[in-house]
């Protein structure tokens, strides 16, 4: 295996999922609720492995995932990896990936790879349960007269649902963390189900974004430090 591949199981992947650029929350709130809970997680469940906060691919936006993660990782003073479709199935998506402070970047190729030392077939069956949700989230769009889903979600809901995956295996521990409370039916991050269906991902590895503990506001809360 080539060094980057080695060098994540090394690692205990923090993976944030949320909403893209479309998100019009002021993305500093959001990174101080998202790091409050996860210090909480780790006060709890502690990482036996040095972090590496995980980003899949989205473009640098000013509002949105890719504006969050690097105040996360900021914070915590910890560097980011990246996942990336490889090129035959969307070969913008390297290119157009925020890849600042980037430590390693891995193709999906490599993560199914990862996934299917640890149960044969598994890649299959992710890829068949995330058609039949596919199908069903098209069937209610149908009766709300909306349009089918994009091609293009099947690809980033893999690439989501694999790459937990296979980082809990290949690490032997993860993190993963929601920006949002209430998960959109018809958004990626609506697959975390997955995951957890297959019993590929421990519930208690997962941070809600839950601001219903959210601490009062002090002075000193003006930034993520």
């Amino acid at each position: 295996m080539s060094q980057p591949e080695n060098k994540l199981s090394h690692y205990h992947p923090l993976i944030v999922e949320g909403m893209g650029a479309y998100d019009q929350r002021d993305p500093l709130g959001v990174a101080q609720q998202v790091c409050r809970q996860l210090t909480r997680h780790w006060a709890r469940q502690p990482p036996t492995k040095p972090l590496i906060l995980l980003t899949q691919g989205d473009p640098l936006s000013a509002k949105g995932i890719s504006a969050i993660t690097p105040l996360v990782a900021e914070h915590f003073g910890i560097p980011r990896g990246l996942i990336y479709l490889d090129e035959h199935i969307a070969d913008y998506h390297w290119r157009d990936a925020d890849r600042s402070n980037v430590l390693l970047a891995l193709p999906y190729s490599a993560m199914a790879q990862y996934l299917e030392h640890s149960q044969n077939g598994i890649v299959a069956r992710i890829a068949s349960l995330i058609d039949r949700h596919i199908e069903e989230k098209n069937v209610t769009r149908r009766a709300l007269e909306k349009p089918p889903l994009p091609d293009y979600f099947r690809d980033f809901a893999l690439l989501q649902e694999v790459t937990k995956a296979a980082c809990s295996y290949r690490c032997g521990e993860i993190t993963i963390a929601h920006t949002n409370e209430d998960i959109a039916e018809f958004s990626v991050t609506h697959f975390y189900t997955i995951g957890l269906a297959l019993e590929l991902i421990d519930p208690a590895d997962m941070v809600p974004f839950d601001t219903a503990v959210t601490e009062p506001r002090h002075s000193s809360d003006a930034g993520l430090e």
